[in-house]
């Protein structure tokens, strides 16, 4: 019956992986709130540029 141990320690782990990321939120809320966080995906994001092939190669040398 090795499926026993093997069970509680996975459970284990599972248990503390949670309340690790539990007392980190927990940590967090006074930064944030439910309502600011539901926003954020729609925060706009800074555009990125992208450099074309000859632009590279002039950077390089």
């Amino acid at each position: 019956m090795a499926v026993v141990p093997l069970t509680l320690t996975i459970s284990l782990c599972l248990v503390f992986t949670f309340v690790v990321f539990f007392l980190r939120e927990h940590g967090r809320s006074s930064v944030s709130s439910a309502e600011r966080d539901s926003l954020l995906p729609l925060a706009e994001e800074l555009p990125r540029t992208v450099e074309s092939a000859p632009e590279r190669q002039a950077k390089r040398g």
